[in-house]
């Protein structure tokens, strides 16, 4: 097919996202690696760059891939059935940014019309910073943070959107710059949420496919802050609730007088914190064989409900506490802001994706809610 003249370069970060269920909030630095490691964290993103390569494969054929050595992307590429031709070198034990660097460099010199990379907002910086703002990359999301807008909204919807690509030759897919977010790790850690612009990237573009950046929230909504008292309210004795991270949802555990973690997955039982900062390890102990619900925010901009950012609240958890018991809150104006009656969900397991799509009421005010669809 006419496709198979062109060349796509892949880059797998295979270590991002393990920081994520083990609720370290990243996986910068060798310190936190092992952390996550020796807390039973596995890796996510060469998993997550199959499920896109299988749907590359499945739309658009087989055409050569062009890969980082072994585990950064070559494995992946031939065990989804792609003619791959590895860069040169031997891929490194424990691989650091730099050879994301050294391997994007290497695949825009021989001549690739898009790198496809797996990672999280880290990942993308590394990239840009080799290529420039110029060449095209587009992001299979695998990371925890995921706050810049170069990533598709799923594994599926990347290779999706890159099989749109390999057989666009009148050029009807659009590109635009994206930007590229730099997250602060240590400071998520220590509860605090310190994002800035570190700049734009080119990036295929199909509204449906691609995500937005994250966008902040009002602090101070006194309708929001209502509802969150209403739900605190609301909460039934001998019920398990999963408070998941955030400013709406730290409203809850306020009106309910505890001390949560803004950035964390907390526990409550009778008005009672009874974990603080969970893994997924933990909060899947927690929720086995008792009733249960699960209390969300919605992420601003992105609408992503499950998938960014409480990865602790994983595929077990979901299946456990069940979709009837999940609980999503928003402002009215985040709502609006989204543009489309419409939210996302990534949890990893195409699965519980799936049994989490469709309409779900979302909480807007006290006495007031709507029905949106959740797509994955």
């Amino acid at each position: 097919m006419a496709a198979a003249a062109r060349k796509i370069g892949l880059i797998v970060n295979p270590i991002a996202g393990m920081g994520g269920s083990t609720a370290l909030k990243g996986t910068d630095g060798a310190a936190i690696l092992a952390r996550a490691r020796a807390l039973g964290a596995e890796p996510l993103a060469p998993a997550r760059a199959r499920r896109a390569l299988a749907r590359l494969a499945a739309d658009a054929g087989g055409f050569p891939i062009l890969a980082a050595p072994g585990t950064m992307g070559a494995d992946v590429a031939k065990a989804a059935g792609f003619d791959v031709q590895a860069i040169e070198g031997a891929a490194a034990a424990e691989t650091s940014a730099e050879d994301t660097r050294r391997v994007a460099r290497a695949l825009r010199e021989r001549g690739v019309w898009l790198i496809l990379f797996a990672g999280g907002d880290g990942t993308a910086r590394d990239i840009l910073d080799a290529v420039g703002s110029d060449f095209p990359i587009l992001g299979i999301p695998a990371g925890v943070k995921m706050q810049s807008a170069v990533f598709a909204v799923s594994p599926e919807a990347a290779g999706q959107l890159a099989a749109l690509l390999a057989v666009d030759r009148d050029g009807k897919i659009a590109f635009r710059q994206a930007e590229v977010m730099d997250i602060d790790e240590e400071g998520l850690r220590a509860g605090r949420l310190s994002a800035r612009l570190y700049g734009y990237a080119r990036v295929p573009f199909e509204r449906r496919l691609m995500q937005n950046p994250k966008a902040g929230g009002s602090a101070e909504d006194a309708t929001l802050d209502a509802l969150c008292r209403e739900i605190a309210e609301e909460m039934a004795p001998g019920l398990l609730y999963v408070i998941g991270p955030g400013t709406t949802t730290q409203r809850v555990l306020h009106h309910l007088g505890v001390e949560g973690s803004l950035l964390g997955v907390d526990a409550v039982l009778d008005g009672k914190l009874i974990g603080r900062d969970l893994t997924g390890a933990e909060l899947a102990r927690l929720v086995e064989g008792r009733p249960a619900r699960i209390v969300l925010g919605i992420i601003g901009g992105q609408g992503y409900s499950f998938g960014r950012g409480n990865q602790q609240i994983g595929a077990q958890v979901i299946r456990a506490v069940g979709r009837e018991n999940i609980i999503l809150l928003a402002s009215q104006q985040k709502i609006l802001v989204l543009g489309e009656n419409r939210l996302l969900a990534d949890t990893g397991d195409p699965a519980v994706d799936e049994l989490l799509r469709g309409y779900i009421r979302v909480r807007l005010a006290p006495g007031v809610s709507t029905m949106m669809r959740i797509d994955t």
